[in-house]
Formats: structure tokens, sequence, C-alpha cells
């Protein structure tokens, strides 16, 4: 039994494993000698073992403790170059993962609650809890607290914007920074830690409106939007089938940012693949139909039932942009070798039937997992996606 085994013979196995990996560590930088010496020493070593011979296991032992100390000495910082060796391995590990398995992903939007949320806010009555609460409430629900009062009588919005905090950490983040001018002319900016889009949804902040002092500019809170781990290497194996929720790049594809600004990078988009190519659609509130049957599977019954937050599928309408299944008698059939994307908050979400089918050129992968927040409530979706 292995709590009964000599400790001259365990030191000897885990010497001969030691030596085992110095050596092929070494190897390509010692001398055709020295590697002929080691591998001696390491062979009287493991036969030293082998034969529960103490005295023959010691002297190896003492052999190989001397080839090291002449071969491979260990300066005072070596400790720094085995530590950044290792460093830059995860790091490597890290990236190649990435890029080709599993990717982070983060939901900016509200297009596909409350299967997932994006950043939602809050406007309250009542101040911030205490600091403890406050780092309990980010780190379980990332919820961000915010508390901007107006310091004199009559300032007036003039200005809205998407800054850098000067000073710290604050450097790093994205703050909204209002400014506001008083009767007196008296400049003041208030900084609230979120996006310009978020900040004047929720606190309904605006250019030209004013407070009095003491008044309420940002009271309440922000909570992050899901993050989801994206599954990048099944695609490289199979077909993306109906009803997953999958993720894709918006090249070529005739996006509201895109209108907006031709020249704006690539974004990344998250929402259901409702159906594939040569599938033909049909929308009749709250329902979805696909070849001339109601859709079927969780994903599409969870929003057709238009219950615990979800309104159903809805048509689109040209007033707002939109090209397809613009009413309840349209039907449309999707490209061959495309694929149809939708919101299941179909009622606030921009997709295929705003901007068409995706190719498979632009597809990422398919979302798997929420790894935070934590919390199934408070928009929280925790864990598998569905």
């Amino acid at each position: 039994m292995f709590f009964l085994t000599p400790k001259y013979l365990k030191k000897g196995r885990l010497y001969t494993k030691e030596a085992e990996k110095r050596l092929a560590y070494h190897r390509d930088r010692w001398s055709d000698e020295t590697i002929i010496a080691f591998e001696a020493a390491t062979a009287k070593l493991r036969a030293g073992t082998k034969a529960r011979d103490r005295h023959a296991i010691e002297a190896a032992e003492l052999e190989l403790e001397q080839l090291c100390a002449t071969h491979c000495p260990r300066t005072s910082d070596s400790w720094i170059g085995e530590n950044v060796e290792v460093f830059l391995v995860a790091i490597i590990v890290a990236l190649g993962i990435r890029t080709y398995i599993l990717q982070p992903f983060t939901i900016p939007t509200a297009s596909m609650q409350p299967t997932l949320f994006g950043i939602t806010g809050k406007a309250t009555e009542q101040k911030p809890p205490n600091i403890l609460k406050q780092v309990l409430d980010f780190a379980w629900y990332g919820r961000t607290w915010h508390h901007e009062i107006a310091e004199a009588d009559g300032e007036r919005v003039i200005r809205i914007d998407d800054q850098r905090k000067r000073g710290g950490l604050r450097n790093i983040f994205t703050y909204t920074c209002v400014s506001t001018e008083d009767p007196s002319g008296h400049r003041r900016d208030y900084w609230i830690n979120e996006t310009v889009r978020n900040v004047v949804e929720t606190f309904r902040i605006s250019i030209g409106r004013t407070y009095r002092k003491g008044e309420v500019i940002a009271q309440g809170f922000t909570d992050t939007g899901d993050h989801v781990f994206v599954d990048k290497i099944s695609y490289n194996f199979r077909k993306p089938k109906r009803g997953e929720v999958f993720v894709f790049d918006t090249r070529k594809l005739n996006t509201i940012e895109r209108r907006n600004n031709p020249t704006s990078n690539t974004q990344y988009y998250i929402k259901r693949l409702v159906a594939v190519g040569g599938d033909v659609l049909q929308i009749i509130p709250p329902r979805l139909l696909i070849n001339g049957e109601v859709a079927q599977g969780f994903g599409y019954e969870r929003v057709m039932a238009a219950k615990d937050g979800y309104r159903g599928y809805g048509n689109g309408s040209r007033s707002s942009g939109f090209n397809y299944l613009l009413s309840p008698d349209e039907t449309k059939r999707v490209d061959d070798r495309h694929y149809w994307a939708m919101g299941d908050n179909s009622y606030q979400s921009s997709d295929s039937r705003d901007w068409g089918p995706v190719p498979p050129t632009n597809l990422m992968g398919t979302g798997v997992f929420v790894y935070w927040p934590f919390s199934r409530d408070a928009g929280g979706r925790w864990g598998v996606i569905k």
C-alpha cells in the first residue's frame, strides 16, 4: 500500500520523474556528453528504485544533483523567468480557447429579453444602499448604483456624452458626463458610470431640461447585460439548427448602424435562429409559422405563449425600417444556405425582418451558457441558454 512505502522509495520515484522532466526541458540546450551522463544517472536511479536498493538510490540522486548543479544552476532571479514562462503559456492557452473554442460575449440590448437580458436600468426613490450592499449587488447582479443631485437652482442640461473620467481606474471605464449651466453661467459636470443611451432611457435626462437645487438628476441602478459563453467550434462539425440561440457578425447586412454610418465597424448580434434556407415563414401574431405550420420547439413555444415577459411574435412595420413579414398575409422564403434571425423580444428587435437572412460566412457560434450575473432574478439568466 502507498502509505506503507518506505520514504526513500517515494523519494526515488519522485526524483526519477523530476529528472525525466529536467532532461526533456534541457535536451535541446545540452551537449551530447551531458545528455548521455544525465540519462545514465537517471537509469541508475530507476533501476535502484525498482530493486528497492536504498544505497543505489541515494548514490544516483547525488549524481543527478551534481549534474543539475553544473548544467542547470539556479540563479537568484530564475523564479522570475519561470513565472513569466508559466504566465505566457497561460495567456497563449486562453487566447487559443477564446479564438477557436469558447468566447465570452456580452448582451448589449433588450432584443432577446427575457431569455437574455441586455443592460437594464431603474430609477428609484430611495438612495443607494451602503457600500457593502453595493459591492454585493455588483458581484451578484452586475448592478451599479447611481446618485447625482443638482447643486444649484435653474441648472439646465447643455450636453450629454460618453467620456473617460480622469483619475485612477476611472480613466478605464466609460462614463456619461451630464453637463449643466446655472443662470449665473456656472457650469457643472455630473458623472454617471453608464453609457449615454442607458442614462437617457433610465433617468429621462435630455438637453434643455432644468433642475432645482436638491432635485434628483440620476438616482437608481443599472444592471449589466448577461455575459454568455459562445461555442465557436460546433459549427465546424454540424449545421446550425432551428430554434437555437446563435451569434453572428453584421458584415454585408444592412443594419440600422450600417445605414446610419456606412463606415461603422462590424458588430456581433445574438438572436434565435428561427429558420434555415428554403423555409417559408409567416407571422400571424403571436404565432410564427414555418412551412405553413406553427413552429415547434421549446424556444418558439415559450415566445408564442406570450407569458412571463414574452409577447409573442409580431409583424414588422415599414415606418420602422422593416422590409419583410409586414403583415399576417405576407410570407417570406429564406434564401438557400442562409439563416433567419429573430429576437425573442419580437416587438423590440431589429432582426432579419429588417435586414434579411444571415449568410453562412457571418456565423460565429451558438450561445451555450450565461456565466454572469449569477442570480436568476433581477434580470439574471445564469445557466444553460434555452
